[in-house]
């Protein structure tokens, strides 16, 4: 399909920007075994993946009638950034891709369902904040979030894009959804460690995103001005 050229590139940061997702699936369900919920890390990522922590406290309450109160979410959270601190990478090419878009004039930000805080402790620790540093944008700051298009929308308006010529990068259905619902182009990125769980793949094919890759610097391929989107889903 015909593109407008790409005035902003917004990244998600879980999966997309760090290789976080295993990591997070894995505290989360140890804090839900506690709470006598028992589902493994494809039924976690099915469920939460790319989603907002309001989001997923609803969606447990709903499908499991157990309310997630705060301290459920303190403690979660401080095992979460405790393993993060130690064990977190960056996914490569970041830099690189960061540095080809300023060279082409090409604004980037990311916008994530997570808190601010974690949001930069994750890039803090991967070596990514300064790159980032200020356009960051988090769930906390609409009222809705992923998969409503409100975040994208709020980055977008606060960067001076036109929706419509922005790139979102996603690895979640959620992210995808929200982009989509945003009217923008959206790129599924399935280079993170969480991508092979089959629910996964599976809700990725059913959303059709307009591109799919797994080596961050394929991306450059999707920006570089007006012309066709290529599909890179079978790469």
């Amino acid at each position: 399909m015909a593109i407008k050229p790409t005035q902003l590139v917004i990244f998600d940061c879980d999966g997309v920007l760090v290789d976080s997702e295993p990591i997070a699936l894995e505290v989360l369900v140890e804090a839900l075994a506690v709470k006598g919920i028992a589902i493994d890390a494809d039924g976690a990522a099915e469920r939460f993946l790319g989603r907002s922590i309001a989001s997923m406290a609803e969606a447990v309450r709903q499908e499991f009638q157990v309310e997630i109160d705060q301290v459920f979410l303190t403690h979660m959270r401080e095992a979460l950034y405790a393993r993060f601190r130690q064990e977190l990478q960056p996914i490569a090419g970041v830099d690189r891709v960061v540095a080809a878009l300023k060279e082409q004039g090409i604004s980037w930000c990311v916008a994530s369902s997570s808190q601010r805080e974690r949001i930069e402790l994750s890039l803090a620790a991967t070596g990514l904040l300064d790159l980032f540093t200020p356009s960051i944008f988090s769930a906390t700051m609409v009222e809705h979030g992923k998969p409503a298009p409100d975040l994208f929308l709020h980055a977008a308006a606060a960067m001076g894009a036109d929706p419509s010529a922005c790139m979102v990068i996603e690895d979640s259905p959620a992210g995808i959804v929200a982009a989509q619902a945003a009217g923008m182009r959206v790129c599924a990125f399935t280079g993170g460690s969480h991508t092979n769980h089959a629910s996964y793949q599976a809700a990725l094919a059913a959303l059709k995103p307009d591109a799919r890759f797994d080596a961050m610097e394929d991306l450059l391929h999707f920006v570089g001005g007006a012309g066709r989107l290529e599909d890179n889903s079978d790469a």
